[in-house]
């Protein structure tokens, strides 16, 4: 890798590392969570996503917090009815996480204010076409645009 390619790819990191930041301290500030934190509802946004109960390792692939602390997470997410916990079909031994009526529930409420608050940041400052450039850019550098090897399974197919 040439020297300029090297310091271009860290700065367009940096630039990228402090968007988020700063707009995850916004979403962090705005006042649409009531009653559950921006952690919390990411998780049930996740399994919102699902289209069927997934394992808590299918959940951690998804999430950057330590495997520990989303158990525990979830763990509160259950006991105040927002989560349930299923036995898995194929493995009497394990457990698989899906949203509860409630849970589907809050995520729609806090989801809808969560929207509108995403979607006037993002077009406070960029304009549509900016913003389908930036949707392609991150999806490529998350590999979601490259095909999937058949013989593995990719993040979003949840295989029994």
């Amino acid at each position: 890798m040439a020297t300029g390619n090297g310091r271009l790819a860290n700065e367009s990191w940096e630039a990228l590392f402090r968007a988020h930041t700063t707009l995850m301290k916004r979403f962090t500030a705005a006042d649409v969570w009531q009653g559950i934190t921006m952690r919390e509802y990411d998780v049930l946004y996740t399994l919102s996503k699902c289209p069927g109960p997934i394992r808590l390792s299918e959940l951690h692939r998804r999430h950057l917090l330590s495997q520990p602390a989303l158990s525990r997470m979830v763990d509160r997410l259950v006991e105040r009815g927002l989560v349930a916990r299923t036995t898995d079909p194929h493995d009497g031994r394990g457990v698989r996480l899906a949203l509860t009526d409630a849970g589907r529930a809050e995520q729609r409420r806090v989801g809808g204010r969560h929207a509108v608050d995403v979607a006037r940041a993002m077009t406070a400052r960029l304009t549509e076409e900016e913003m389908e450039t930036l949707q392609a850019l991150c999806r490529r550098l998350s590999g979601e645009d490259t095909p999937a090897d058949p013989s593995t399974p990719r993040d979003e197919e949840y295989s029994p």
